[in-house]
């Protein structure tokens, strides 16, 4: 099974009234923000490059962030929105959704930070750390059976100013 984590590209800061001051985290606000346009840059050469590369029959699940959803947008594809994906995700939500490592087609998450290094930190590593995604960028991993253990290949890291 391939599982390809695309992390949302750049997106607007939440700052508070002032214009300034970064506020405390606030889900239901955070949900709302949308790419900046050089996130939308972001996401446009990376669908590219994916559409290059994904097959027909790709799953492609998106959190319900605005940014999200944006990111998803610019491959054209048919996309599900799962609520469980969202900045609060855990690596099981996120694996749950996937049906990691049983599905039988790839899997696309478009998702955050930290939910994605730490599920890719997990998968590699077999140890839950804090792994750095880079904002629109993709990592690539596929699950394969090799004389009759199961393994986790890392195929392609690919940051946003590579494509």
């Amino acid at each position: 099974m391939d599982l390809i984590l695309w992390r949302h590209a750049q997106a607007q800061m939440l700052l508070a009234e002032d214009g300034e001051s970064v506020l405390p985290f606030e889900l239901e606000r955070d949900l709302a923000r949308p790419l900046t346009p050089k996130g939308q840059r972001q996401a446009e050469r990376m669908a590219m490059w994916l559409n290059q590369r994904l097959p027909d029959t790709t799953r492609v699940l998106v959190s319900p962030a605005l940014r999200t959803q944006q990111t998803a947008a610019a491959l054209g594809r048919k996309a599900r929105t799962v609520d469980t994906l969202n900045p609060l995700a855990s690596v099981d939500d996120l694996l749950q959704a996937a049906r990691w490592p049983v599905s039988r087609d790839p899997v696309l998450i478009v998702g955050h930070q930290p939910s994605l290094g730490v599920l890719a930190a997990r998968l590699l590593a077999g140890q839950d750390q804090p792994w750095a995604v880079r904002k629109g960028a993709v990592w690539w991993l596929r699950s394969r059976e090799r004389e009759g253990d199961a393994q986790v290949v890392l195929h392609a890291v690919v940051p946003p100013d590579m494509v």
